[in-house]
């Protein structure tokens, strides 16, 4: 049963209301705690319906008090209630008995007699006029106060309404005003009254201090339970945000919804606002990933060129649900995990020389960042004048590092292929000239940080592939999308770090070498970085600030600030061009409140819900003032093709384990001097050997100088094979080929 009952005011409108000034505690918990006690099935409606009215009132009040005074009588022109009129007949007798009494010379004293000032007046009018006085000073409304119970039964549904009118009364006061019910209604009629917000007839005035008064939002003295407090406030879209529903879609890619107001529009941001990158931060479990997964599969779903690097794999394993059936030829699913199908990559390989000394220092760095406790000036010297000599030497892979310092004929070999003076000077004058025990002193931590990683088999199937099976110039400019699943769960957290910031340092590569394009005609390419501070070395850096000129766009997660280098730190809120905050950690909010204020404080940062953001966005190159949002719902139009991805990928990308490792035994094979076999070095006496060989499986095979015989290496002895070979060579024959000399 529904009842629906008005509430209204027992005098005149120019009486007040008791206000919170008069209130030693907030009144809202006395009405809030009623509201509070309803049963199952049960509930309770308070409306409150204003309206600006002109400033006629506040004349009628100034006319009231003005005839009370000089004549002890309201004006005429004003009807008064019967309690009123009582009230002033009785006054009016009494002030005539005093005078027909007192008439005498004493009639003049200033208690009865008629002045320039007026009548002298009882002390609860003269209260009354000046709470009259108080109320007119104020901007007026005209107000409906409307309470809607449903209950069981109708006498339940009453008791609610009396129950919600005794808060109420705690407003009234003597010979001011008070409020009353009026009649309980159970026509559809009232109820659709305070459905349609519809003001009532015999509505009243209210000054803005008595609205307050009623209803304000409550704060920590209220201590109603059940609540449900926002935590934090919402802030206002701006007016040139991009809508999806008024913007080219495929300019836009979707980051949430605005509720501001409960005024929910789907917004985006443009491509070009993209070039100025992205950073998100927030607490495990606010939703980050959750956004980033929303704009990788849009990215996809409109046929952009993504890279996704994720250091969990959780955020891969769902994106690789929503690639279409028209895409599946695009992706290129790298995961270290999947172990009997390496996929080459050599960060070493075909380096722009323009470009060789960020690659250094991009390897470097990462070393520095995973052994930072331990790292020294002459570990970093070594390392880097290894790293840029390989990078002169053709086919060098990550695992030459260290037998460039250990392997001396490898070395001499590299050496001789070094272009870069200052290089080359450091290896012939300075590193050969170490005595043995400062050599080894200086060489064993790079031995040891390295080797760590090159004993892994895993790691060694991939780095130490001279030819990488990707190629990200490709990937970039023709939009393919790159998947790297370097989940910390199989391969450990260094194995990740360290192949996840080897990517983006050549991904970074591929971006600069765009620089001979002209601007216009380079394709933009969207790379994500979920945690990225576990890759985020200091030439991360160097990528935030000199990327968008080459349309690489990056969008970046982390957990807190902390997590970061000083240097990426300072990169990230000076580059970023959209900055968007989940809720984050006290320590966190005080830094974070320099982006977002005035319109946010570090209250909110904190108390932000699950799936809420705060966003400070570029819109057309201009950072806009922070607004608060939603982000959306994860997807569920799955395509189901995962298996099938991972397939395509394998056949396309990656090589057999047994063939990779075969390789790298022969690669690792310490170098043949043809020069020193000599006839000491065979069993028949002088032979020479000449440079043509061919293969059969683990074995090589050479011939003598007039292609008579073949004959193998066998414990660093010349020898013939097992069972003798020897027809005569053909050295035609396509599998032949030349060696290089050691």
């Amino acid at each position: 049963m529904t009842v629906a009952a008005e509430i209204g005011l027992s005098k005149e409108e120019i009486y007040p209301i008791k206000t919170f000034q008069n209130f030693d505690v907030d009144p809202l918990a006395s009405i809030t705690s009623m509201l509070s006690k309803i049963n199952t099935g049960e509930e309770i409606w308070v409306q409150i319906i204003i309206q600006p009215e002109n400033d006629e009132w506040h004349k009628k009040g100034i006319k009231y008090v003005a005839a009370m005074k000089e004549t002890g009588k309201p004006p005429q022109s004003i009807a008064i209630s019967k309690e009123l009129q009582k009230k002033f007949t009785d006054f009016s007798k009494e002030v005539a008995q005093s005078a027909g009494n007192l008439f005498k010379p004493t009639i003049e004293s200033s208690d009865s007699k008629k002045s320039d000032e007026g009548i002298k007046l009882p002390g609860t009018t003269e209260t009354a006029l000046g709470g009259i006085e108080q109320k007119i000073t104020k901007l007026g409304f005209k107000t409906t106060i409307r309470i809607v119970a449903i209950a069981d039964d109708e006498e339940k549904a009453k008791s609610k309404i009396q129950g919600i009118l005794g808060a109420f009364m705690q407003f009234n006061t003597i010979n001011l005003n008070s409020f009353k019910l009026q009649e309980m209604k159970t026509s559809s009629e009232a109820l659709y009254d305070f459905i349609d917000r519809k003001p009532s007839s015999s509505s009243y005035i209210l000054n803005i201090e008595e609205i307050a008064s009623i209803y304000h939002l409550p704060n920590i003295t209220v201590e109603t339970p059940l609540i449900g407090w926002a935590g934090s406030k919402k802030g206002e879209p701006p007016s040139n945000l991009p809508v999806m529903s008024q913007e080219n879609t495929e300019e836009l890619t979707v980051i949430g919804e605005t509720n501001f107001r409960n005024y929910k529009m789907q917004f985006g941001i443009k491509k070009r606002d993209r070039r100025l990158h992205i950073y998100s931060i927030g607490k495990t479990g606010t939703g980050k990933s959750t956004l980033l997964e929303n704009m990788i599969i849009d990215d996809i779903k409109s046929g952009r060129g993504v890279a996704v690097v994720d250091p969990h794999g959780d955020l891969i394993d769902r994106v690789l649900d929503f690639v279409g059936d028209d895409r599946i030829n695009d992706v290129v699913y790298f995961s270290p995990a999947d172990r009997e199908y390496p996929i080459g990559f050599n960060v070493l390989e075909n380096v722009d020389p323009d470009l060789k000394s960020i690659v250094a220092s991009g390897v470097v760095g990462i070393f520095k960042k995973i052994f930072g406790e331990s790292w020294g000036p002459r570990l970093e010297y070594i390392l880097r004048n290894t790293v840029l000599a390989l990078l002169d030497y053709p086919n060098s892979t990550m695992l030459g590092i260290t037998k460039m310092l250990i392997d001396k004929n490898y070395r001499k070999k590299v050496v001789s292929y070094i272009t870069d003076p200052v290089i080359l000077d450091f290896w012939v004058n300075e590193f050969e000239k170490y005595d043995q025990k400062f050599r080894t002193e200086a060489v064993a931590p790079i031995q040891n940080k390295v080797g760590q990683f090159l004993s892994s088999a895993t790691i060694r199937n991939i780095v130490g592939q001279s030819k990488s099976t990707i190629n990200l110039n490709d990937i970039m400019d023709n939009k393919k999308i790159l998947l790297i699943d370097l989940s910390m769960g199989k391969i450990g957290e260094d194995m990740a770090a360290l192949l996840g910031a080897m990517m983006i340092t050549k991904i970074q590569l591929a971006a600069m070498q765009r620089a001979s394009i002209p601007e216009p005609d380079r394709i933009d390419f969207y790379l994500y970085v979920d945690e990225f501070q576990n890759f985020a070395t200091d030439s991360f850096a160097t990528i935030l600030s000199e990327a968008r000129k080459y349309h690489l766009n990056l969008t970046m997660t982390n957990q807190y600030i902390a997590q970061m280098p000083d240097v990426v730190r300072e990169a990230v809120f000076g580059n970023v061009g959209t900055l968007i905050s989940f809720r984050v950690g006290a320590g966190d909010s005080s830094a974070l409140t320099k982006e977002f204020e005035p319109v946010f404080e570090a209250n909110d940062l904190v108390n932000l819900s699950n799936y809420h953001i705060y966003i400070k966005m570029a819109i057309d190159g201009v950072s806009c003032p922070a607004f608060s949002a939603v982000t959306l719902v994860p997807r569920d139009d799955k395509s189901h093709n995962r298996e099938e991805i991972i397939k395509h990928s394998r056949e396309f990308y990656a090589k057999n384990r047994e063939e990779v490792e075969s390789e790298l035994v022969r690669q690792n094979d310490n170098p043949i001097n043809y020069n020193s076999l000599s006839a000491s070095n065979t069993e028949e006496g002088p032979v020479k050997i000449d440079k043509f060989h061919y293969q059969d499986q683990d074995q090589i095979y050479f011939t003598n100088k007039k292609g008579e015989k073949w004959y193998i290496l066998d414990n660093s002895k010349i020898n013939p094979p097992t069972g003798g070979q020897n027809s005569k060579i053909d050295n035609n024959n396509d599998s032949i080929q030349p060696i290089e000399e050691i």
